[in-house]
C-alpha cells in the first residue's frame, strides 16, 4: 500500500485534472445557492473593511492608511484560517469517495486551501482598488508579495493536513479549531497596530509565524518597500516544518482513516 501512495505522490501530474476539478466543486459548493455567487468574495472584505474603518480609525489614528492596513492583514488571516479550517474538514467530507477508490487523500485539502487561494487572488482586487482610493502608491515592491504568499500557502497546506488527520480520530479538533482561529484573530495586529501590546505579551508575536507574513505583505502594498531577510525566513521555515509534519502524519495514520469514518 506504500509503495502506491509513494507513486502516487511522486507522480503528482496524474492527478492534477482531479485536483482542479475539486477545487471547482469547493467554490461552486461555497456560492451554492447565493444570488451573488463569487461577486461576495470582493464584497466581503470591502465591507469589513468599511465597518471597521468608521469604528476603528479614529481608535488608532496613528495607523497610516488604515484601509489599506487593515485589509493587508485580513486578507493574510482568511487565506489561513479559512483554507487550513476547510482543508481539515476535507478528509471527513470525501470519506465516500476515497473509500471506494484509491485518490491520494493529500488531494482534498490542497484543493480546499487553493480553492480558498482563488477566493484571497479575487479580494486583491478589492485591495488594489483601495490602494487606488487612498492614493497608496503602486510600487515594485508588490511583485514580491508573492513570496510570503506562497509561504503562507505552504503553512496552510500543512496546517490543513496535521488538523485534518487529527481530525479523523478527535471529531472535536473542527470546534477546538475554530476557537483556536478565533484567538489567533485577535492575537494578530489586523485591526490594531502591533505596538498596542505590553511587552510582557509581545511573545505572542514574536513566535506567531503568521505574523511575519502579515508585516511583509504590509512592507510590499502599504509602505512600498521590500521586507527584511528575517521576517520572510521565519515563517518559511516554519511552513516547511509544518508541511513536513503534516506529510508524515497523513502518510503514518492514512491506512487506519477507514476505521474511523
Amino acid at each position: 500500500m506504500d509503495e502506491i501512495q509513494i507513486k502516487g505522490i511522486s507522480n503528482f501530474s496524474k492527478y492534477t485534472a482531479l485536483l482542479s476539478e475539486l477545487v471547482r466543486k469547493n467554490i461552486k459548493i461555497k456560492y451554492r445557492n447565493s444570488i451573488l455567487g463569487v461577486l461576495w468574495s470582493l464584497l466581503d472584505p470591502l465591507f469589513r473593511m468599511i465597518v471597521l474603518t468608521i469604528v476603528f480609525s479614529a481608535l488608532f489614528h496613528r495607523v497610516a492608511n488604515y484601509p489599506v492596513y487593515y485589509l493587508t492583514g485580513q486578507l493574510a488571516y482568511s487565506l489561513f484560517a479559512s483554507g487550513s479550517s476547510q482543508a481539515m474538514k476535507s478528509l471527513v467530507s470525501s470519506s465516500g469517495i476515497w473509500k471506494s477508490i484509491y485518490v491520494p487523500k493529500y488531494l482534498y485539502p490542497l484543493a480546499s486551501v487553493l480553492s480558498n487561494f482563488v477566493t484571497f487572488i479575487l479580494s486583491l482586487l478589492v485591495l488594489f482598488a483601495i490602494m487606488f482610493v487612498t492614493g497608496t502608491e503602486f510600487t515594485v515592491y508588490i511583485i514580491f508579495a508573492s513570496l510570503p504568499i506562497l509561504v503562507l500557502l505552504v503553512m496552510t497546506f500543512g496546517v490543513g493536513l496535521i488538523i485534518g488527520t487529527l481530525n479523523i480520530f478527535f471529531r472535536d479538533m473542527e470546534h477546538l479549531y475554530s476557537v483556536f482561529t478565533l484567538l489567533l484573530m485577535y492575537a494578530l495586529p489586523i485591526f490594531y497596530p502591533a505596538d498596542i501590546l505590553p511587552a510582557q505579551f509581545r511573545f505572542i508575536q514574536t513566535y506567531n509565524p503568521l505574523y511575519y507574513i502579515v508585516v511583509c505583505l504590509r512592507d510590499c502594498f502599504l509602505y512600498g518597500k521590500l521586507y527584511s531577510p528575517i521576517d520572510i525566513i521565519i515563517p518559511a521555515i516554519a511552513a516547511v516544518i509544518l508541511l513536513g509534519i503534516g506529510i508524515a502524519m497523513l502518510k503514518r495514520y492514512q491506512d487506519k482513516f477507514i476505521l474511523y469514518v
